[in-house]
């Protein structure tokens, strides 16, 4: 049983009040001295978790010689929009129609008005620009779309290598698109792709000094295959252990972002937008307990602690955009006020205003208590988040910065 009093007292004598980004300023500080700056959200509908982001990115970005945005989307429509701000999509006249390219359900996390503010920011920051800032997606969930890319790219420079890529995705064409289709199939009936597809990787790799052409093609042909032999794993385990396909993404994020850095050299620094869930480090939560890893964990096993600034997002009650049940319509739900004795309690009893607070070795024994923390997906029922929306945690451990934004209201999608 957690003492109410002590932890508000905690967080009063620590948490610093902010209302705009000049506000941000120390965090921000002390975050540009990491190589990747791990930026959270406690939904993926929340308005203030997008535009706080985005002023602190444009920070880092301008003054602390940060050079891209990782986030938590698909590879080939964040290189759309990673093409777009660079210069390389005469085709897209604004902003809002490179977004288009985000045409699969939950489309809302990133073809909103949010983020079409910090698409206009890069593209206009690049105008001038000799070393441009880039915009890329880590996530997995893109197998068919990556596919398409890497022949596409390999009809066009006439490559040899089309029909291996040809064949392997011949393999999936039964499942009509369906990755649950082909999970089921692969671990049940054993009728797996890997084989086809782990030796296009393998091809893919060797040749990588071949694409050329069109700006970052080897890089974009390799995550891209990268990509499909990823997810052909997670669909695969998606059936048969959830936990383990969770493991997988967050494993093929990391290997995507270590794809980036050597696209821009060891000495880059870069800013990576995700869940909470993911570059919150998972072993200060229970998901250590079920034998998982996330963003947070991997980046600060791989690259040192020193290396990593991870800041987790929060709010006490709101608004969001979420759905009822996967691929339903988009709603905008209440998001009730935080459980009794939950971490975004605890703050908001602290004062109810916006603030943040720094975990340094002078304080972070005191937030280490394992306490529900607050997590809403692109599926929630506010009725019953009690139930399953909060994620036990030591707070200090899990981040290295908390900022939490007492009323928040549900962001902007667009609707094409």
């Amino acid at each position: 049983m957690i003492r109410t009093s002590r932890y508000v007292e905690h967080i009063q004598n620590h948490a610093v009040p902010f209302t705009d980004t000049a506000d941000l300023e120390p965090l921000i500080k002390a975050a540009s001295n990491a190589k990747f700056v791990l930026l959270g959200e406690a939904s993926h509908g929340t308005s203030e978790f997008y535009t706080t982001r985005t002023e602190m990115t444009k920070k880092l970005i301008e003054e602390h010689g940060f050079s891209f945005v990782a986030v938590e989307g698909d590879w080939p429509s964040c290189f759309e929009i990673n093409r777009y701000i660079k210069g390389h999509a005469p085709e897209y006249k604004n902003a809002a129609e490179a977004l288009r390219s985000f045409n699969r359900w939950p489309a809302w996390m990133w073809a909103n008005e949010e983020v079409v503010h910090l698409i206009d920011w890069l593209h206009a920051y690049n105008h001038n620009q000799n070393k441009k800032a880039g915009f890329y997606g880590l996530d997995v969930y893109s197998l068919w779309e990556s596919m398409e890319e890497v022949i596409r790219y390999l009809e066009k420079i006439k490559s040899p290598d089309v029909e291996k890529a040809k064949r392997a995705f011949e393999c999936f064409e039964p499942f009509h698109r369906q990755a649950e289709m082909y999970g089921i199939s692969s671990a049940i009936y054993g009728e797996s792709c890997m084989k086809d597809i782990l030796h296009l990787l393998q091809t893919i790799h060797q040749n990588k000094k071949t694409y050329k052409g069109e700006p970052e093609a080897s890089l974009n042909m390799q995550v891209n295959a990268l990509v499909a032999s990823n997810a052909e794993s997670y669909y695969h385990e998606m059936v048969i252990n959830g936990n383990e396909s969770w493991n997988i993404r967050d494993r093929h994020m990391v290997e995507a972002l270590h794809h980036i850095e050597n696209e821009h050299g060891k000495e880059v620094k870069g800013i990576i937008w995700e869940h909470n869930t993911h570059i919150g480090d998972a072993r200060a939560t229970d998901m250590a307990d079920d034998g998982m890893v996330n963003v947070g964990q991997l980046t600060r096993e791989i690259y040192g602690k020193e290396k990593i600034f991870s800041v987790g997002f929060g709010t006490h009650h709101g608004t969001v955009i979420a759905a009822k049940k996967w691929g339903d319509p988009l709603e905008e739900m209440n998001v009730p006020v935080a459980m009794n004795g939950s971490w975004e309690d605890l703050v908001h009893q602290a004062g109810a205003f916006d603030k943040y607070m720094m975990f340094t070795d002078e304080n972070r024994d005191l937030f280490r208590e394992t306490i529900g923390h607050r997590a809403i997906g692109v599926v929630y029922n506010p009725e019953m988040e009690r139930y399953g929306n909060y994620v036990p945690s030591r707070l200090s451990d899990r981040y290295d910065a908390f900022i939490h934004i007492d009323e928040t209201r549900a962001l902007s999608p667009i609707l094409f």
